[in-house]
């Protein structure tokens, strides 16, 4: 039966999709900035494929299923591949069943039949960078060209030679006259987050991700920028080579790669038969996200070089190979609305509403944005396509726009001025990339964590309320500030899951016996932002009462010590907040009381005006003991050790902040040395 000549339409479609991936081809391997993800990419190529399946006569002498995607830049000179740089086949279906049908096809071209023995493979990784050939003559590095077209690529040689991993000599006594070795240029993803972070503190634009990062860095034309940037290769094959005999396998081939001083990454396996490919494309999977560098899939290859050579090449691919991608982590889709969600804290999260997209196995709805700097960094608008991506249980993202995409009438962001769930203003501080509800204490996003920091130890110090309580309690509506817990019974309590007449009536006794707290306690209480005990301490302390603090301006707060311009916004932003001075009412009116604060002792204290640091475990003080009695000698206790530390008092299994001290040259004591200075015996700072 004559095949079907293909309709105007199909003509027309393959001549589109030809334009689409040569044009998606060059922005990937030529400028480094692809615009379509490689799920949608392969989407295309696979329809390309289909099309030219069914109709040979439309494929074309320079059709993207005929060749390697890529030129080479003018800006190098060109460097011709004597044994050409072939992409391998994709293998469309992202289950185990993919490993299956490799087999099926390698089994048919070697003509087994049903019973013979199973095919030795070897399973290596899909690494996500740029391809790379190194040519070494007499074992030294010679030559290091892109891939191109396949078969023309740009000579790289002086960036790559910046190239920390590649040797420019190969550690073997006999080196081959000839050899080129090829793998893939990548960075790792640790140092890729450093590299964004040291943009951010330049105030330079952020890298999109490490592959397209990694790829430009080789390809510039000044080799001190490639060296200014993390780079890494593993290699995973070789091109043209001269008076060498490799060995039987791939697998002995990438052994003495790794004797030559060659990186070769070491999650490869040789497996036999096609339930152990998927057994190895299942268990890297499972490790993708823990890896330190980025992967797309795993390759399957025969892992005997005689039966790879038997078998061929097919158009551009070789019959011996296949790439066994994972679901992708990337996808495009449109960004329906952009809302913003509050946090616990009161952070307030701008939030892309998408069309549904499957991306990372799942169908994804939702993407972060983070904050408003990095949707102005981005241009993110309402009606954009966008790059999604989504890594493991890590929260969806969107990577970038795609501004060729960008419809008439796309909507910029604007942060709303009030939190969406209680009406309170939404502040951001000079310095802060997040935004904040200021509605702490009536907030409902914020009620659980409002609730805990209430009743903690060194707050209000209720006993028995723990997250689970606090839980029950919210759920139930029973409380929706912490005024509430003053109204609460025993029998409200024992109604709850796993809450026993006894525990709900000593719960409701500590509630009960809070009531009389001290000022300073009571102002940490209430979870003003910034506000620690220590600062709570200096407020009860310089104020007196709670009620010139509510009053208190910019500038009396400023003469508070230690409290500088941030805290003192903070604070009166706070009291300033209509609902925040509504639940303090409703405390008063439960019978919240407490003793007025008193004169600082820290002025006249022998350590007055001097700054500590607790670490490690003490012999025989707990850390809440030490810390009271320096205060109560004047000294300020501190977390973190910095130049302004006077003195670290240090027990056993101190960590990073010992080391901090011992690098600034501060002075360091232990707990006898503490009891020393208290005591007035020893030597002050």
């Amino acid at each position: 039966m004559a095949a079907r000549a293909p309709t105007p339409a199909e003509i027309e479609r393959a001549s589109v999709l030809r334009r689409e991936l040569a044009g998606h081809d060059y922005r990937y391997y030529v400028l480094d900035q692809p615009t379509v993800s490689d799920a949608e990419y392969d989407s295309l190529f696979r329809e390309l494929e289909a099309l030219e399946r069914e109709h040979p006569g439309l494929v074309t002498a320079d059709s993207p299923t005929q060749r390697v995607g890529g030129h080479a830049r003018t800006e190098f000179a060109p460097v011709r591949h004597r044994v050409p740089m072939l992409s391998i086949r994709t293998e469309t279906d992202t289950t185990i069943a993919g490993a299956q049908a490799f087999d099926v096809r390698i089994r048919r071209d070697l003509g087994l039949l049903d019973g013979a023995p199973a095919v030795e493979y070897i399973a290596e990784l899909k690494f996500d960078g740029l391809a790379i050939s190194l040519r070494y003559e007499a074992g030294r590095l010679a030559v290091a060209a892109t891939r191109g077209d396949g078969e023309v690529g740009e000579d790289v040689t002086r960036n790559v030679r910046t190239i920390a991993t590649i040797p420019h000599r190969l550690a073997t006594r006999t080196p081959p006259p000839v050899i080129e070795v090829r793998g893939e240029v990548y960075m790792a993803r640790a140092d890729f987050d450093a590299l964004n972070a040291e943009q951010d503190r330049q105030g330079e634009k952020r890298f999109i991700n490490p592959r397209n990062t990694a790829a430009g860095a080789v390809r510039q034309l000044d080799p001190a920028i490639t060296a200014r940037r993390p780079l890494r290769f593993f290699a995973y094959g070789l091109g043209e080579f001269d008076g060498y005999t490799p060995p039987a396998t791939q697998a002995g081939l990438l052994q003495e790669l790794a004797s030559w001083g060659i990186p070769v990454n070491e999650d490869w396996r040789v497996v036999h038969g096609p339930a152990a490919l998927a057994e190895f494309y299942a268990a890297i999977e499972a490790r993708r996200d823990a890896l330190p560098f980025g992967i797309d899939g795993v390759v399957y290859k025969v892992n005997r070089l005689d039966l790879q050579d038997l078998l061929g090449f097919v158009t551009r691919e070789p019959r011996w190979a296949v790439a066994h991608k994972f679901p992708a982590e990337e996808a495009t889709t449109q960004v329906l609305a952009i809302e913003v969600q509050v946090g616990r804290t009161g952070a307030i999260t701008p939030i892309a509403r998408l069309a549904p997209v499957f991306v990372g196995g799942a169908t994804i709805t939702n993407a972060t944005l983070h904050n408003e700097d990095e949707i102005r960094r981005k241009d993110i608008r309402t009606g954009d396509w966008v790059v999604v991506r989504r890594a493991g249980d890590v929260i969806p993202e969107v990577v970038r726009t795609v501004p060729e995409r960008r419809p008439a009438g796309a909507k910029p962001f604007a942060m709303p001025a009030r939190c969406p769930e209680c009406g309170s203003a939404i502040v951001r501080e000079e310095g802060e990339a997040v935004a904040r509800c200021s509605g702490g204490l009536v907030c409902p996003a914020q009620r659980r964590q409002a609730l805990l920091h209430f009743a903690s130890r060194h707050a209000m110090d209720i006993d028995g309320l723990g997250d689970r309580l606090v839980e029950q309690l919210i759920a139930g509506g029973k409380v929706a500030t912490v005024a509430d817990l003053y109204r609460l019974t025993p029998e409200d309590l024992a109604a709850l899951e796993r809450m026993g007449e006894k525990s709900a009536a000593n719960v409701v006794a500590a509630i009960g016996a809070s009531r009389n707290t001290t000022l300073a306690r009571f102002i940490f209480a209430l979870g003003i932002r910034h506000v620690g005990e220590a600062t709570a301490r200096d407020l009860a302390r310089h104020f007196g009462d709670l009620a010139p603090l509510q009053r208190a301006t910019i500038d009396e707060l400023l003469e508070v010590p230690d409290v500088g311009p941030v805290l003192a916004e903070s604070i009166r932003d706070f009291f300033a907040e209509a609902h925040n001075r509504e639940v303090i009412r409703g405390l008063l009116r439960a019978g919240v009381r407490w003793t007025p604060g008193t004169p600082s002792p820290r002025t006249a204290g022998a350590l007055a005006g001097q700054t500590f640091v607790l670490t490690g475990t003490l012999p025989t003080l707990a850390r809440d003991a030490a810390k009271a009695l320096l205060e109560a000698a004047g000294a300020t206790v501190a977390g973190s050790v910095s130049k302004k530390t006077t003195c670290v008092v240090a027990g056993a299994d101190a960590g990073s902040k010992l080391e901090r001290a011992r690098a600034l040259g501060i002075r360091v004591i232990d707990e006898n040395g503490l009891r020393a200075l208290l005591a007035g015996e020893g030597e002050h700072t």
